[in-house]
């Protein structure tokens, strides 16, 4: 090990402040490409007329698992951009409602089935003879004889979130068999049923690869949004500047346009081309991915992705280093990135020489960029830029009037690269220090008022940034490399990286506030707005340890007073706690000695509907006993409520003496009698 020693807030009506555990604090349900499976020709799944039976839509291996024969639509494609992954297969829509029949898209054996209340709620997994298996997710109801094992087995276990593996001669189905009754369980956010593919390295792989679905019809390419050119080295310009130039078209996108910028763009050194844009199916407003984007540069191939595996679990989060993470968070731009960035294992992408999809541009020479993006259906939509190479030249300052009198100093980091813009009346050296030494760098290009100074902090960091007089602390302690596990002491706390916690050599800066009588605690770990790929080992250490250690837990806080609960596990002293984390961000420790609350709110249909909540930590369990008997409960963390289910043929008959047990995260139970 190499050491270096340098909520959300939810309220739920007439139960006060309430926060429920969030899906992401749960682990996610469960994506190169699969050559063998991938289809030789452009898919155009040709109409079918309404009425045609299940049986008989066989242009394809796959059938739809909806409403097979029918018009179909998605809500959402295979490698759409989403929060922190990409989206691993197809969301057919069910018509707004639940309980419509999901048929087997294959024969096969179903190999596995998880009822929970997140991620992908009641999921299916049938295997087939090819080694591929399909998944179906957000059901409501199992069908067939497995819907009665997995009832046995609660029962069993005495537990709603089970799951269960069967072998290949406990459950067979044939294709068209209808297997579960469609949903809006876990954390779908309406009714739908995801659909996967994914073969034997659980990859999850794009349906449409293989054609023949009918029901979804797409004749229309992608729509470009914008295209950004952005500078990737220190001698790298564009349009004579370290900056990214964004390029949006003067008129509202057509799908399948074609888009040209008339004006060349002065670029020099090694530069990256990015873009936003999205896809549509037919008759469907919703937005979705954009399955290949390829590249050309005078008329040779450069670059190309296409969304057709991606791997899963971990490879999904890629999602964060495919795009602009920082943009995206600070504009709401999702761009995508046309090269391989660093710490990006994806096997999206046709090789691309040493550059991985940077372009090097030379003085005097011209590129011509041609981008095509298309969808599983190869609908195209293209779009036309020239670059020309031209070195940058320093410019003398200008418009020294309107200089403060005053000079100012702001700072970013891109990539491993410190930016200083200088705002004063005259240009100088900017002068770096750290500890007795002192380092004069000359700017590098100046526009206005305003000189740029840029330094490759891989040659060390500094203390503090120095121009006539002004001095300004540099906030960055230490850089932590990637492919090692590092950590990263202080009197305060303890952080492990991991080889693949992060994307990219990060330069960290860590913060202590002592309590006040406004706030507890807070440690300051990095900033939100640089992912992380797997998680963080993060240690906390008060300077006065809290009285109650099995009801205080590490929560992340937002600037507005936000907080979600993290977790931890205290040392045998008491004195350090220490949890894995997603984000980078705040932390705060508080204790929890409220138990949850739940209030009967009546029968619907028969059965036992409950509001819950728990105002801190968040529900950690439930259990309903009538009689002394165990009831399984269904808990939907969407709307607060437990229920009990009809059909349900194991437990107590509704009526009675009765008990609700809630526990939360930190362990306080609530027992609500009940009488029914």
């Amino acid at each position: 090990m190499l050491t270096i020693n340098l909520l959300r807030r939810l309220a739920l009506p007439a139960l006060g402040a309430i926060l429920l555990l969030p899906p992401t604090a749960r682990a996610q349900d469960e994506g190169d490409d699969t050559a063998a499976h991938r289809p030789t020709g452009p898919i155009r799944p040709a109409a079918t007329a309404a009425g045609t039976s299940a049986s008989a839509v066989a242009t394809g291996y796959f059938l739809i698992p909806v409403a097979p024969g029918q018009p179909g639509y998605l809500a959402a494609s295979m490698g759409e951009l989403r929060p922190n992954h990409f989206h691993g297969g197809l969301d057919v829509k069910t018509g707004g409602g639940v309980n419509k029949p999901v048929y087997a898209s294959a024969d096969g054996y179903i190999s596995r089935l998880k009822q929970s209340s997140f991620g992908y709620g009641n999921v299916l997994y049938i295997t087939h003879p090819n080694g591929l298996t399909t998944v179906y997710g957000h059901l409501n109801k199992f069908e067939c004889a497995v819907g009665a094992e997995l009832l046995r087995h609660q029962y069993e276990k005495q537990t709603y979130e089970l799951e269960l593996f069967f072998d290949k001669n406990q459950f067979p189905v044939k294709r068209g068999q209808v297997v579960a009754l469609s949903g809006n369980t876990g954390g779908s956010a309406g009714p739908h049923v995801h659909w996967e593919v994914r073969d034997a390295e659980q990859r999850q792989l794009n349906p449409l690869q293989w054609g023949g679905l009918p029901e979804i019809q797409d004749h229309v390419g992608p729509i470009l949004q914008a295209l950004a050119v952005e500078p990737l080295a220190i001698g790298a310009r564009v349009r004579g500047r370290f900056e990214r130039a964004l390029l949006v078209p003067k008129l509202q996108p057509l799908a399948g346009a074609h888009t040209t910028w008339p004006d060349t763009i002065a670029c020099f050194g090694q530069v990256g081309l990015l873009l936003q844009g999205f896809d549509r199916f037919d008759n469907a407003w919703n937005k979705n991915g954009i399955q290949r984007v390829t590249v050309r540069v005078n008329g040779q191939p450069h670059y190309q992705h296409v969304i057709d595996a991606v791997p899963f679990p971990n490879g999904s989060r890629q999602v964060n280093n495919f795009v602009d993470y920082f943009y995206q968070h600070t504009t709401g731009r999702m761009l995508q990135k046309l090269w391989v960035d660093e710490g990006n294992d994806l096997g999206f992408y046709t090789p691309a020489g040493a550059g991985q999809g940077k372009l090097n541009v030379e003085a005097g020479k011209v590129y011509s960029i041609d981008i095509e993006l298309a969808d599983s259906y190869d609908n195209k939509s293209t779009a036309h830029l020239v670059l020309r190479g031209e070195p940058a030249k320093y410019a003398e300052f200008s418009g020294a009037a309107a200089a403060p009198a005053i000079p100012k100093l702001r700072y970013d980091i891109t990539r491993n690269l410190l930016k200083v813009t200088v705002a004063a009346a005259d240009s100088g050296n900017l002068v770096l220090r750290r500890g007795n030494r002192t380092l004069q760098i000359r700017p590098s290009y100046a526009a206005g008022h305003e000189a740029t100074y840029l330094y490759d902090l891989r040659a060390g960091l500094p203390d503090s940034l120095f121009f006539e007089g002004v001095e300004k602390a540099f906030d960055r302690q230490v850089m932590i490399p990637t492919g090692q596990e590092t950590s990263y002491t202080t009197a305060h706390l303890n952080l492990i990286f991991g080889p693949q916690t992060l994307f990219s050599p990060l330069y960290l800066g860590t913060a202590y506030h002592a309590a006040t009588a406004a706030a507890p605690e807070t440690w300051t770990i990095g900033t939100p707005l640089v992912p992380l790929y797997l998680p963080l080992r993060l240690t906390l250490k008060p300077t006065t340890p809290p009285a109650d250690l099995p009801r205080t837990a590490i929560y992340s806080v937002t600037a507005k007073g936000g907080r979600a609960y993290v977790g931890g596990t205290w040392n045998e002293t008491g004195t350090q706690i220490s949890a894995n984390v997603k984000q980078f961000g705040q932390f705060r420790l508080y204790t929890d000695t409220k138990a949850p609350e739940a209030r009967l709110l009546g029968r619907q249909g028969g059965q036992l509907l409950f509001r819950v909540g728990d105002d801190m930590s968040g529900l950690a369990s439930y259990r309903l006993l009538i009689g002394g008997r165990f009831r399984l409960l269904r808990y939907e963390y969407k709307n607060n409520t437990l229920f009990t289910v009809a059909g349900d043929t194991l437990g107590p008959a509704l009526r009675g003496p009765a008990e609700l047990r809630l526990t939360d995260q930190v362990g306080n139970e609530r027992v609500i009698p009940l009488s029914l």
